[in-house]
């Protein structure tokens, strides 16, 4: 199969070159854009649309989102070379930095069909949320990123946050109206950082996983951080998960993040799953 490499410059501090050098010494000649605007990305993926099978994101699960947005629906194969700041997608469908490994899977020819999902016009593949959360990722891409930045944003944010508002517009899911903390989908495990905010939701089900989680008081917390980095979160007093296909609601803040990317999303919502929607290489 033929390949192409797409890559974020801004992904990984900046720091792409060192991957530059280990491709071009293990391929020749090897097809990549260094693209600094979606307009780029989007131009060259058109450009090579019908000699390319496989096409490689190279950054975190931002730039994989819009890599796979044009893949969707289509005999294309989405590949991650992980350079992000937490990595999820990449986590939960076993990719990681060794290139040798990936040129191996390329030559495989192997892929699977997974599910990916919408929020109102936003497309997203791994986790997608709204409240505390989305306040948080806004606040870190003020920073300079990486974990410690995210946890540092996440506890500064956490005491001076107030709960949002939902409200559900399908009777039968109207018993869950009230304030909460955040609201995350989930079509894969985790957020990234191997934090597992969804331990059950699978990419290929057909659904997303929902979570509800209410403003706990401080002494929930370890337990809360505990239990989410051993993928032991569940259905508890500050916990509720909601499997489903589709799903609309109100909520009273515009501040979401799509696959960790900031953006401004209006009410009402609409979640809705795209089943089996695209390829992705195994």
């Amino acid at each position: 199969m033929k390949f192409a490499f797409i890559i974020n410059p801004y992904s990984a501090k900046k720091n792409y070159q060192p991957f530059l050098e280990s491709l071009s010494k293990k391929v020749e000649n090897p097809l990549y854009i260094v693209s600094r605007s979606l307009e780029d990305t989007d131009d060259f993926i058109r450009r090579h649309w019908d000699d390319v099978d496989v096409f490689v994101a190279v950054g975190g699960d931002g730039t994989i989102s819009v890599v796979a947005q044009k893949l969707i629906n289509t005999k294309k194969i989405l590949a991650v070379f992980p350079a992000g700041s937490g990595n999820g997608f990449s986590n939960e469908t076993n990719f990681n930095k060794n290139i040798s490994r990936l040129l191996a899977k390329i030559e495989a020819e192997k892929f699977r069909t997974i599910d990916t999902f919408m929020v109102n016009e936003h497309f997203s593949i791994n986790v997608s949320g709204t409240g505390f959360d989305g306040k948080v990722v806004k606040e870190f891409e003020k920073t300079d990123r990486g974990f410690k930045n995210y946890i540092k944003v996440s506890i500064q944010t956490f005491f001076k946050y107030k709960p949002i508002k939902i409200k559900f517009l399908e009777e039968n899911y109207k018993q869950y109206n009230g304030k909460y903390l955040m609201l995350n989908i989930a079509n894969t495990r985790q957020f990234g950082n191997n934090a597992y905010i969804a331990p059950m939701a699978s990419k290929s089900d057909g659904l997303v996983d929902l979570v509800l989680v209410k403003k706990f008081p401080l002494t929930y917390s370890p337990f809360f951080a505990f239990r989410m980095f051993t993928k032991r979160l569940k259905d508890d007093d500050y916990v509720t998960y909601l499997p489903v296909s589709e799903i609309d609601f109100k909520v009273n803040t515009k501040t979401w993040h799509i696959d960790g990317e900031f953006k401004k999303i209006k009410s009402p919502v609409k979640i809705k799953v795209l089943p089996k929607s695209l390829r992705i290489l195994v």
